[in-house]
């Protein structure tokens, strides 16, 4: 991992409009006998310049319970996660809020059962937790890697998963979602049938390019646009613009002697970010680093600068939506100042 944390250090830029704020809506914390990722790694990380008030950290299978209930493992991750955003709220890190807002994993194919995994996650974290990820990345080629949760190819219609995803709204937590492109209809279908619960598409909808769908840009773009289009009629559905530095997307940047520039990242990534925001408008958009997974392309300083060169013709309050308020809102995230 020093190796590739070099390379990253190669490609540092100053930031772009410092002065905006920012909150990620997306970012995970780990500690791994070969990668560790929690405070001091994630500050490195924000401390680039930009202006990053507050964090939103969501859920990847770190540090469940080793005992009890298969069900009740998730809540450790919610627990260890709280005690991290504990730390950044002394304020003896510094300014920004790391993981203001937790999303965690509840496994929703318990059905109504789900709710007391639900509730437990509340009572371990009842100032942070404000929604659950349960992955449904599924695609059939081998070259894909699917979700951690081991989804089935209909996970999101199956009648066990709508029976626990229909606890959420009572709860009053939000549902993100992780699929590939070809499954986006069968999210637009799930919110069709709870538009009371708020989802949050993450990663533009997991465009994939490798695989079966390597060389194969514009036949995936139109059909990923289209469903993203559609998915946007839903008023419960907002979006998170970003992910497209991880491997799958199909761009191999981290393949390169060294890392690409902010300019041109957001020449490639303008087409999908500028579609979602379209679609979706700026008050369902939110930028997002996908940290540290989306580190395997670029630096936390030259992502966020490739965001402010797509979003450089919007107004202010149009930035101020994309950038901070929409996901503030979305997670409830206090207002930080910085």
């Amino acid at each position: 991992m020093a190796d590739r944390f070099d390379w990253v250090d190669q490609g540092v830029e100053d930031a772009l409009d410092p002065a905006l704020p920012i909150c990620d809506p997306h970012h995970h914390l780990w500690d791994l006998p070969d990668y560790r990722y929690v405070l001091d790694e994630i500050l490195s990380d924000t401390d680039s310049g930009h202006n990053v008030r507050s964090t939103v950290f969501v859920e990847c299978a770190s540090m469940y319970r080793a005992d009890g209930p298969e069900a009740m493992k998730p809540v450790g991750e919610v627990e260890f996660v709280n005690g991290i955003a504990a730390q950044s709220a002394s304020g003896a890190f510094g300014d920004t809020r790391v993981a203001a807002s937790i999303v965690g994993h509840a496994d929703l194919t318990l059905g109504a059962a789900v709710a007391d995994v639900l509730n437990a996650q509340k009572q371990r974290a009842p100032d942070r937790f404000t929604g659950i990820r349960h992955s449904a990345a599924f695609d059939s080629s081998d070259a894909i890697r699917n979700g951690h949760t081991k989804p089935t190819p209909g996970l999101l219609g199956e009648a066990s998963f709508r029976e626990g995803f229909a606890q959420l709204a009572a709860l009053d937590l939000s549902f993100d979602a992780w699929l590939f492109h070809p499954q986006i209809s069968s999210l637009t279908a799930l919110a069709r049938a709870f538009p009371d619960t708020a989802i949050v598409l993450d990663h533009v909808g997991g465009v994939l390019g490798i695989g079966p769908y390597e060389g194969r840009r514009d036949e995936n773009f139109a059909v990923w646009s289209a469903a993203v289009s559609e998915l946007a009629r839903c008023a419960n559905v907002s979006v998170k613009l970003g992910g497209l530095g991880m491997k799958s997307v199909g761009k191999a940047w981290h393949k390169r002697p060294a890392p690409p520039s902010s300019t041109e990242l957001a020449m490639a990534w303008a087409p999908y970010l500028m579609h979602c925001i379209e679609s979706f408008g700026p008050s369902r958009a939110m930028f997002e680093s996908n940290f540290p997974v989306d580190k395997a392309s670029c630096g936390y300083g030259v992502l966020w600068n490739a965001f402010k060169r797509v979003a450089a013709d919007f107004s202010a309050d149009e930035k101020a939506m994309l950038f901070h308020d929409t996901a503030a809102h979305v997670y409830r995230v206090p207002d930080v100042s910085t």
